[in-house]
């Protein structure tokens, strides 16, 4: 035992750092704090003449934070708590860890690599983009993220959410260069970070703008996930959107958005609820989630119904959730109990071919459809096969629970708009449901955990994107060259220093 508590103390130390570092991301938003704990992470690495020591404190920072960040995680695991409850904390825990793996990489490599704080920062940032990759990647609560309600964000044009994430490193250096009296790296790295927010303030300000914008409504019916498939409740969260549609405003909407999995129904016995909806829409088409069953496979579907209740376009999910939407190993993982969580009948999904576009008319032209989870991801949001008018994402937030999740999804999807330069239509079953425009600033919403509808005019896209013809691969390149350029550099003042000691 007294071996045991001093190794915990040590420990305390960076587990608080990382979970200070979480508090920067949405909800709580303190992005300021996000920084002082990079900031306090780097000096400790400072400090650290081993890589194994290394590797250990950014494998700490890294739990620290992810637990923290993704406490969301544990929420779908309660919708069945006599069933998944046990699952949570373990999944939190395994998380966690697991993702900070990728930090322990980068901090263990750069000390490895005799390299200074700046390349730190370089391998931190692949790090980031590895994990974004790996086993089909998951790119939440990035360190970009921390800052999407900052003028900062708009980095992403360039460089993506990684991008975003080298200059909060770069704010993090420059106090840590401060403390170490390195005053022209402190200042080049606050110069750099203030020039950036100020571009990326006059950016957001310079909105794309447009006259006679299509109108779209966005429908959110608040179904709660624990009464979602009842059957005593399906048909009110059924006649609730139903209702929404029917509502008559000042100007029909070019097109009715309902959220993802919308319907009680598979698609195959739709037939009765799409002449029901297309009554409701008065003209007007109408796009909603769906699940589809096709030579036995289960997909995620966003169906579009046309003014006379027939099915104009499917798209089939093709980015599914790990463990949720479908089981790794599959046949192993039944045998053992394990099945995934979406989907209704606990059997798992099926993998759509991959991103398309859906064509809406010619008001509104051909848009990238993303099911939840997919928005998520930049690159496949990259991977349409040519640019659309907009995106559009339908999203079952009910799984992320009502404290973080939905808050840090809503972010991601912001971001997406702002790499894209296009505007964004969210529409979430409990919210948030939101209207976003091609700089990533939300035009109109309605909060989450109420039901309601809202019609809104789609905003004007920008101009195409730097980041929308890189991708990723730009920021890693960048981050490559940061570190060797900070090893070389090291290694040589390192020399001088040598032969001055002689």
């Amino acid at each position: 035992m007294r071996r045991v508590l001093p190794l915990l103390r040590q420990a305390a130390g960076p587990l608080i750092l990382g979970a200070v570092m979480a508090l920067g991301q949405a909800p709580v938003g303190l992005w300021g704090l996000t920084v002082l704990g990079l900031a306090g992470a780097v000096w400790l690495w400072t400090h650290q003449a081993d890589w194994r020591r290394a590797a250990l404190l950014g494998w700490l920072v890294g739990t620290g934070y992810f637990a923290l960040a993704l406490i969301w995680i544990v929420q779908p695991f309660f919708v069945e708590p006599w069933r998944y409850g046990w699952m949570a904390p373990f999944a939190l825990t395994f998380m966690a860890a697991g993702l900070a793996l990728f930090w322990g990489l980068a901090f263990g490599l750069a000390r490895r690599l005799g390299s200074g704080i700046l390349g730190l920062a370089g391998m931190l940032t692949l790090g980031e983009v590895l994990r974004s990759y790996v086993f089909t990647g998951f790119p939440w609560a990035l360190i970009g993220h921390s800052v999407v309600d900052t003028p900062l964000a708009q980095v992403a044009a360039l460089a993506g959410a990684h991008g975003v994430g080298l200059i909060v490193l770069a704010a993090a250096l420059a106090l840590v260069s401060a403390a170490q009296r390195h005053w022209f790296a402190a200042v080049a790295g606050l110069v750099l970070v203030g020039g950036v927010w100020g571009w990326g303030d006059s950016r957001a300000a310079d909105t794309p703008t447009a006259t006679e914008r299509p109108v779209l409504r966005l429908i959110q019916p608040n179904a709660p996930q624990h009464q979602k498939w009842n059957p005593d409740y399906t048909p009110v969260f059924f006649r609730r959107q139903v209702g929404f549609t029917a509502e008559h405003a000042q100007r029909r909407p070019d097109l009715n958005i309902w959220p993802e999995t919308a319907l009680p129904v598979l698609l195959e016995d739709a037939d009765r609820a799409f002449q029901i909806i297309a009554d409701a829409a008065a003209g007007s088409s109408v796009l909603l989630g769906v699940q589809r069953l096709d030579d036995m496979s289960l997909y995620n579907s966003a169906v579009l119904l046309r003014p006379d209740a027939s099915v104009a376009q499917v798209y089939d999910k093709h980015h599914l959730v790990p463990f949720g939407e479908y089981i790794p190993l599959g046949n192993l993982a039944a045998s053992l109990g394990l099945r995934g969580l979406a989907a209704r009948d606990g059997n798992g999904f099926a993998a759509g071919p991959g991103p398309a576009l859906m064509d809406l008319g010619p008001r509104l032209g051909r848009a990238l459809p993303l099911i939840c989870y997919e928005a998520v991801f930049p690159n496949d949001v990259n991977g349409a096969p040519e640019r659309p008018a907009f995106l559009l994402q339908i999203t079952n937030d009910a799984w992320f629970g009502t404290f973080s999740g939905p808050y840090q999804h809503l972010a991601q999807a912001r971001l997406r708009a702002i790499e894209q330069g296009l505007p964004m239509v969210r529409v979430a079953n409990t919210g948030v449901s939101a209207m976003i425009d091609a700089r990533g600033q939300i035009t109109a919403q309605i909060p989450l955990g109420q039901a309601g509808w809202l019609d809104a005019p789609l905003p004007a896209p920008a101009a195409v994107t730097l980041y929308s013809r890189t991708g990723d691969y730009a920021v890693a390149l960048l981050a490559v060259l940061l570190t060797f350029a900070s090893m070389l550099h090291h290694r040589a003042t390192g020399a001088i220093g040598r032969r001055k000691a002689r």
